[in-house]
């Protein structure tokens, strides 16, 4: 896919940022962004090549991250038939699926260990929320066994230098922090990109 919208993302930056500084209610940004993410994934045309290849299991290409950490926006590629183990977030989260197809296995942390709730499959438009509000835990696979997925990511924080968990079926942790693929982020602020 070839980069031709590249407005679109820089758009999306700007409209959250706004948000953000017109609240701090959870619930609020969950569900004006939910808005505004759905809109950025509802086309492709967009994101550049070099953001959406996969790699080795996963890629997590970051794509902007606020000055003030209060955002960042990651595409996430999954390679086929690869995912995630059971982690947290410890921040808010949206997940909008631009190509392919993802499911996401949400569990609850019990006494026992990790209980499984129902899957969620992840076409291309959808979003799903994640906070410790709204439900903080899950897996993610990639839906597609012969090809990859990537969805476009948000988080309340800078998610590459958060330090989150991944749980083993006990529901015991082991602290990480996940880093990004890249070591360079899409240019969104050159004027000769957009009409705007």
């Amino acid at each position: 896919m070839t980069e031709t919208n590249p407005f679109r993302l820089r758009r999306f930056v700007r409209d959250l940022a706004t948000l953000l500084s017109e609240t701090a209610d959870e619930a609020a940004i969950l569900a004006a962004g939910e808005g505004l993410l759905r809109d950025l994934v509802a086309k492709d045309d967009w994101l550049p090549d070099a953001f959406a290849r996969p790699a080795a299991g996963h890629a997590q290409y970051l794509l902007h991250c606020d000055s003030l950490e209060r955002f960042s926006i990651v595409s996430f590629v999954w390679s086929p038939g690869r995912g995630s183990p059971v982690h947290n977030h410890t921040v808010w989260g949206l997940i909008g699926v631009l190509r392919g197809a993802e499911i996401s296995q949400p569990f609850a942390l019990t006494p026992g260990g990790l209980a499984p709730g129902a899957p969620i499959l992840l076409q291309p438009g959808d979003v799903e929320r994640v906070s410790a509000r709204v439900g903080d835990l899950h897996m993610v696979i990639n839906a597609i066994a012969d090809g990859p997925s990537v969805s476009i990511h948000v988080y309340g924080g800078n998610i590459g230098a958060v330090e989150r968990s991944i749980f083993n079926a006990a529901g015991q942790p082991r602290r990480f922090v996940s880093g990004y693929t890249n070591t360079v982020t899409p240019n969104l602020w050159d004027g000769i990109l957009s009409p705007e």
